[in-house]
């Protein structure tokens, strides 16, 4: 019987050993076992919790868009009468978050982008964090056009593409 709470645990540490193969060796020549041995665990974990390497990588961008997220977030409930300028300002800083800039996240990203042109499963989850970005920044500035002309802003989330 698996122990209770090991499965968080595990996720962490390969999600964790993956950023670090992508950092070395780019998304494409990171290998199940290399993030295995970086994780000091078997290969059949991986199997066993994400499936295959395209869940493991997957599961790895999920975890850096939520700390995106979580990193524009922050900002934004820190600012609860800020201007729009502040919550742009923070928007545009979650972005440059210490979790979005580390080699490993970038490096991530940029393989992210690349592959979600061939892998529907990450060009979907890109869409999703460039409509995110997309409606934050209309929201911000409709809001402030609205300030400005006393009306709104007829300023319309689109689509991403």
């Amino acid at each position: 019987m698996p122990k209770l709470g090991m499965q968080s645990i595990r996720r962490r540490q390969l999600i964790d050993a993956t950023l670090e193969a992508i950092n070395e060796v780019g998304m494409h020549d990171a290998t199940i076992a290399q993030i295995a041995r970086r994780a000091g665990v078997s290969t059949g974990i991986i199997s066993h919790y994400f499936r295959d390497k395209n869940g493991l990588l997957e599961a790895t961008m999920r975890d850096i868009t939520s700390q995106l997220r979580d990193a524009v977030l922050n900002r934004l409930h820190a600012l609860p009468q800020g201007s729009a300028e502040q919550r742009l300002q923070a928007i545009v800083g979650g972005n440059f978050d210490e979790t979005q800039v580390s080699s490993a996240a970038m490096k991530a990203w940029l393989a992210f982008w690349a592959s979600s042109m061939h892998q529907p499963m990450l060009y979907r989850l890109q869409q999703v964090s460039s409509r995110r970005l997309l409606s934050n920044l209309v929201s911000e500035f409709s809001s402030r056009i609205a300030a400005r002309t006393g009306t709104g802003s007829g300023l319309r989330p689109g689509r991403a593409d």
